[in-house]
């Protein structure tokens, strides 16, 4: 493994920017983050509890769940489209104006499904448009990631890449805990029938505030400095020029392995992190007949314990390295899947927050890090695209089909150990890719 993080790909000689600067710009991209998350993670949830009844009625609870799982898994098929699109242009044109328009993107599309009509209202056009919505989403968040990912690690002061990059990470766990939040809420003031018809499309209307933060972005933040360096460096050289022109040829053919290699490494934490907060609420609520306030509840209060160990994580990959923090978090998923499921088989809150808690501290340790990791597996030129790229095919092989298999295993095999294994196998080949791109460090490569 890596004995400790050296200089990063893509370090400017220009004037670095102030303090002021560097905090302004990263919270403005973690802000970015959490608002694009809760956009995305509200339809997560709506996926475990409504969308079926209201999209997909079936003669079968589970059935109708399967649709709107599916349907959830169709947004992440566009991630990777987004992460293209907005990678090439992005290593084209900034970092900022495809951050601002994954955040409008996202936002109309969100809101649009709260004021979606029902297929008792509309027939076979609203689960329709709902796909094509959820695509849109997709898109945006594919384009996001990279955009906030790289405004804050590119503004990072030396040695605190991981650090600063843990600032957008730490959106997701706000995203969860705001959606949560949203979803608690909106019940307790429509009640359970009210809830059901209308309430649970007020967190998806709320979505349209992002618009705000778009401008905001779009009128006070600066472009990032090492962009702005490997802009006036790539406009002086033919050959970078060219590159410039295309940084996804570039990556497709000197670079697919190290893409393909980080996609692998990642596919277990986005495939345990959609369990606990999408599978896992329809798995306790409809299986286990737990009250769905109360899972809601346990989903928010650890999603809490990640705001203080998301950066912890990041600040320790600072010190000892990337792939070492990294690692460490496959491992424990690895040697946690099954007592997690056992834990919440029992159907207590208590074992329920045990279980997912331990859980989530494993995904903190990789998720910390994996910002810095993977920016700093690629130069300026391409980074938008490489970043983007290894992380939104994780989000295919983990993330996006991980409720919809759950639901499915569940189903064939009739015991949460089938899911169990499946958390298993995808961290063997978390922990094969790390190897791999130790083995890619060892022989000369960048080092993460």
């Amino acid at each position: 493994m890596d004995p400790a993080p050296s200089a990063p790909h893509g370090s400017s000689t220009a004037a670095p920017p102030s303090a002021r600067s560097r905090r302004r710009v990263a919270t403005t991209a973690a802000l970015a983050s959490a608002v694009e998350w809760y956009d995305y993670f509200v339809f997560g949830i709506a996926a475990a509890l409504v969308l079926g009844d209201a999209f997909f009625p079936t003669g079968s609870r589970a059935a109708g769940v399967l649709a709107s799982f599916a349907t959830f898994a169709v947004g992440f098929l566009a991630r990777p489209v987004g992460g293209v699109i907005a990678g090439h242009l992005g290593d084209r044109r900034g970092r900022k104006p495809m951050l601002v328009l994954a955040l409008t993107v996202m936002g109309l599309a969100t809101t649009a499904i709260g004021l979606l009509p029902s297929y008792a209202t509309i027939g076979l056009a609203a689960p329709v448009l709902l796909v094509v919505l959820r695509l849109l989403q997709g898109l945006a968040v594919g384009a996001q990631w990279g955009g906030a990912m790289l405004m804050a690690t590119e503004y990072a002061p030396e040695g605190k890449r991981g650090l600063y990059g843990s600032l957008v990470q730490l959106g997701v766990p706000i995203g969860v805990m705001t959606a949560n939040s949203a979803f608690l809420l909106a019940g307790a003031l429509t009640g359970e029938r009210a809830f059901g018809t209308w309430g649970w499309r007020i967190p998806f209307v709320v979505g349209v505030l992002v618009l705000v933060l778009a401008r905001y972005i779009h009128v006070h933040v600066e472009e990032t400095p090492e962009f702005r360096a490997a802009e006036a460096e790539l406009a002086a050289a033919e050959k970078a020029a060219e590159a410039r022109r295309s940084p996804l040829r570039t990556i497709l053919r000197h670079h697919l392995g190290t893409v393909l290699l980080a996609g692998g490494s990642f596919a277990v934490n986005t495939a345990t992190f959609y369990i606990l907060i999408t599978g896992v609420l329809d798995y306790a609520t409809r299986e286990l007949e737990m009250r769905r306030t109360s899972v809601l509840a346990v989903s928010l209060l650890v999603s809490l314990t990640q705001l203080a160990l998301i950066p912890a994580a990041a600040a320790l990959s600072d010190r000892i390295g990337r792939l070492r923090v990294y690692a460490a978090g496959a491992v424990g998923l690895l040697l946690w899947a099954v007592p997690m499921f056992l834990l919440i088989d029992t159907a207590s809150l208590v074992w329920l927050g045990v279980g997912t808690f331990v859980g989530s501290c494993f995904l903190s340790t990789m998720y910390g890090p994996q910002a810095a990791l993977f920016a700093e597996l690629f130069t300026p030129a391409m980074r938008y695209t490489g970043a983007s790229l290894g992380y939104q095919i994780s989000a295919i092989l983990g993330g996006g089909l991980a409720p919809f298999l759950m639901v499915l295993l569940l189903e064939v095999s009739g015991t949460s150990m089938a899911v169990s294994a499946y958390i298993m196998a995808l961290s063997a080949i978390a922990l094969v890719s790390i190897w791999l791109l130790t083995r890619r460090v060892a022989r000369g490569a960048p080092r993460p």
